[in-house]
């Protein structure tokens, strides 16, 4: 069987490729990547950097290939044909603001990025991806709160449109015996043509629920009612979409074909072992004592970390009441962590940053490797960034796991019907 040939978006530091290279790595070859951090000089491109020295990849012979530009500036011409697209889209911006037509528009910087997804598969044509694999936030399923569901609904006409069929799932990554909780939406498609397209049509319920790669993959325990809803066209979704009550639509599990969703809430089945943040952290020893927070600063990392409520005012003078919980503190070590957020990193009391007790009683934040392990990378991965970066990938990046078990699944039924 030949290699299943991969290209990577939006990249970061290489999470996708770590997973699918540790679930089979005699099957996927990634033929080209593409990272690029918006506002940023050449000299700053930090996660792309990371990619290039983990991946034994030249700089220079990198650059030519227009990995460090816009993806909005790179000809799909200039992109390799590949079986396999993958990419963890950015997920801060999204609203429609447009019809396809005109300028195929999810507003904002990073939501409009979907359509460079779309640029690709369209433009190439007859030589279109096999397969997709996507990986976004869980509120791409509710997004936009005008009217929530709608955004989606546009990807998977897209989608349609090009010839895909499509499963979903929202998978919280220690719902598998995963060390973070992590909750975020993993789209695969199949372009028409393959087996898994056909299998899929042939029996959506039976793919959604048995046979598809997801449930396979992360086996489901039970599920509510199915509910099915007919999609119009990309664009006229933009004016009709209809939301359920004023919500979503779009439940934590689906599959479409022909432009027909049938989705169900699904409860994860897992029986395996199950990792802790104990099971990540480094002993004693090996921590800098820049990780361990003095006694003259725990008072603030507690009142932040403590519960609110207190009066606040607007910019324009409203006022208004204002509350939060109060977060773990410190954080048990005896349940998967909490998901890393991107401001992970530095040494000022945070209300997100984790914080532990040691066995000796000092209380400290998490070190880059740990942030690493609990995305299932390698250790040190990212050696050669600053702490700051680091931790920034890491709230940026994927669970590898994830992409690992996706991975092998596909492969398997690649291999099993020699395509």
């Amino acid at each position: 069987m030949k290699k299943i040939r991969v290209a990577e978006l939006f990249a970061g530091v290489g999470g996708f490729r770590i997973g699918l290279d540790r679930g089979t790595p005699e099957t996927f070859e990634t033929v080209w990547f593409n990272q690029w951090e918006p506002g940023k000089s050449d000299a700053s491109q930090h996660a792309w950097n990371v990619y290039c020295k983990a991946f034994n990849i030249n700089p220079l012979e990198a650059r030519v290939a227009s990995t460090n530009l816009d993806i909005a500036n790179v000809s799909v011409k200039d992109i390799p044909d590949h079986d396999l697209l993958v990419g963890g889209f950015p997920c801060q911006d999204y609203s429609v603001a447009r019809t396809l037509n005109q300028a195929m528009g999810l507003k904002g910087k990073k939501g409009v990025l979907w359509w460079e997804i779309y640029r690709i598969i369209n433009e190439k044509g007859r030589k279109a991806p096999r397969f997709l694999m996507l990986e976004n936030v869980d509120r791409l399923l509710k997004s936009p709160v005008a009217q929530r569901g709608r955004d989606f609904a546009i990807m998977l006409a897209s989608l349609s449109e090009q010839g895909y069929a499509v499963e979903w799932r929202v998978i919280n990554a220690a719902d598998y015996g995963m060390p973070q909780r992590r909750r975020r939406t993993y789209i695969l498609g199949y372009k028409k043509g393959t087996s898994q397209y056909a299998a899929l049509k042939k029996d959506p319920l039976k793919w959604l629920l048995e046979d598809g790669v997801t449930p396979v993959a992360f086996p489901v325990a039970s599920h509510g009612s199915i509910y099915t809803i007919e999609l119009s066209g990309a664009e006229d979704i933009v004016r009709t979409f209809e939301t359920k009550n004023g919500k979503t639509p779009f439940e934590n599990a689906g599959v479409m074909i022909d432009r027909k969703v049938y989705t169900t809430r699904i409860e994860p089945s897992h029986k395996g072992k199950r990792a802790l943040l104990k099971h990540i952290v480094l002993k004693e020893e090996r921590v800098s004592e820049e990780f361990y927070i003095p006694k003259t600063k725990l008072a603030g990392w507690k009142l932040l970390k403590g519960g609110k409520k207190e009066k606040r005012k607007s910019k324009s003078g409203f006022e208004y009441d204002y509350s939060e919980g109060p977060m773990a503190f410190p954080d048990s070590l005896d349940k998967p962590s909490r998901t890393i957020v991107t401001g992970e990193g530095g040494s000022g009391p945070s209300r997100f940053k984790h914080v532990i007790e040691t066995e000796s009683g000092r209380y400290r934040r998490l070190m880059p490797i740990e942030l690493e392990r609990l995305n299932m990378f390698p250790d040190n991965h990212t050696a050669g960034a600053s702490d700051n970066q680091r931790a920034f990938f890491m709230g940026n990046a994927l669970v590898v796991g994830i992409v690992e078990r996706l991975g092998k699944e596909l492969a398997n039924r690649v291999k099993d019907k020699g395509e």
